[in-house]
């Protein structure tokens, strides 16, 4: 493939994730990103030195179809480029942001590491050199931290394992347990075991339930450990958290708290985390005013709960922050849209060696009925309708989408097997 095929095609992969809605690394990379005060406080915070010393956390906030996840996508090649390793969760049925475990396992199933192609975790185990200072520093913080009952032993003792044994399916189960997976402990035991190291760690299985920031601790540190600087984590569609139950919603809030940093004792330093929501979604959930008035009812479910009664607090702040702390989303504006859409044009020439006419887009805007979003389809259907069918004048019908906020509570699983 020569120079100027592989460009088209890097085009057409651009035009054909944009005419799903969907923007892809290469149209972000194309389009760029008109979000430039978000794009600057997101640079100051990979930019400090004392992480811990400041909320690591950032909320952004807009309308369907401004562009939160054309943002994000741009962050995390702001992140890659600053050496950060880099994940995408989309908050989703299936990874609630209430529970902790899945959001992690998927974050490292999709995370990134600079200028690597593989498994996330598989990498960040073949960048460890045990040689190294950066190394030995992590390996000590796992030892300090399972003395001081911030880890389970397993941690270390997992780790030593991986050091010194050559049984690869052993290394790898362990490597999957580090990126949120199940272990058999009896299978941990019988590797300290082959390494001599038998009596050095001793321990039960923890609780399941106390495993999840666990991990994010140790994966956060290993992170550092192999060279990085940190480690982006970018939420998309948190407002999902309005379909959930009242607990559910409570627990979600708390968690916006622990990634956004404002968890007394709970630090992660070198973790920066992004969120976006939709702009509405603090008036209709969590307002006084609002549909589910969360405000005035969710401290009080947590408290009520002996489970969940020391959650309260927490989200209360994590509700302060979605009320009060998220950064608004910039509107485009007619200049804006006419730029994105000559862009596009360019774009879709190199795509189809086809020269598509100039479109009147900046009309009514990108907002209400003329979004961005909206915009930028319309464009490239009405361009593929005249490439296919020259004799054909195409009209473009906008339906309006409304977030629903309609409850569908999850079914919650514990275990109760002899695996970590």
């Amino acid at each position: 493939m020569t120079g100027n095929q592989h460009h088209d095609m890097i085009a057409r992969l651009a035009i054909e994730a944009l005419r799903n809605g969907v923007p892809n690394r290469e149209a972000v990379r194309e389009l760029g990103c008109n979000q430039p005060h978000v794009e600057e406080q997101f640079i100051g915070k990979l930019d400090l030195e004392d992480r811990s010393a400041s909320p690591r956390g950032m909320l952004v906030s807009g309308d369907f179809g401004t562009g939160k996840s054309h943002l994000l996508e741009h962050l995390e090649h702001v992140a890659l480029s600053e050496g950060y390793v880099c994940s995408r969760v989309a908050i989703s049925k299936e990874t609630p942001l209430y529970d902790l475990g899945k959001v992690f396992a998927s974050a490292m199933e999709n995370g990134r590491i600079p200028n690597r192609g593989g498994r996330f975790i598989e990498e960040l185990a073949l960048a460890m050199n045990p040689e190294s200072g950066e190394y030995r520093a992590f390996f000590d913080w796992v030892e300090s931290a399972a003395f001081n009952g911030l880890l389970s032993l397993v941690f270390p003792a997992c780790l030593r394992i991986y050091e010194q044994s050559s049984d690869f399916e052993l290394n790898s189960d362990i490597e999957s347990f580090w990126a949120g997976d199940r272990l058999q402990v009896a299978r941990v035991k019988a590797g300290l075991k082959q390494i001599g190291e038998a009596r050095t760690y001793q321990f039960r299985a923890p609780k399941v339930a106390e495993l999840p920031p666990q991990r994010l601790r140790f994966a956060l540190e290993l992170i550092k450990g192999v060279g990085y600087r940190g480690w982006v984590v970018l939420l998309d569609e948190i407002e999902l958290i309005g379909s959930y139950s009242i607990l559910q919603r409570g627990r979600s809030y708390a968690e916006i708290a622990r990634w956004m940093g404002l968890v007394p004792g709970d630090s992660y330093p070198g973790l920066i985390v992004v969120g976006a929501v939709t702009d509405d979604f603090a008036s209709a959930i969590i307002s006084p005013d609002g549909q589910k008035k969360d405000r005035d009812y969710v401290r009080a479910r947590l408290e009520q709960s002996p489970k969940y009664d020391h959650l309260g607090v927490h989200a209360e702040s994590g509700m302060n922050e979605l009320e009060l702390g998220c950064m608004a989303l910039k509107t485009p504006g007619d200049d804006d849209v006419r730029a994105t859409v000559e862009t596009l044009r360019q774009l879709y020439r190199r795509a189809y060696g086809w020269e598509p006419p100039f479109q009147d887009a900046a009309t009514g805007g990108a907002g209400y009925r003329a979004r961005m979003r909206h915009k930028v389809r319309a464009a490239i259907n009405e361009w593929d309708l005249m490439r296919l069918r020259p004799d054909h004048k195409p009209e473009t019908q906008i339906e309006t989408f409304t977030t629903s906020y309609e409850e569908n509570a999850g079914l919650e699983q514990t275990s109760k097997d002899d695996s970590v």
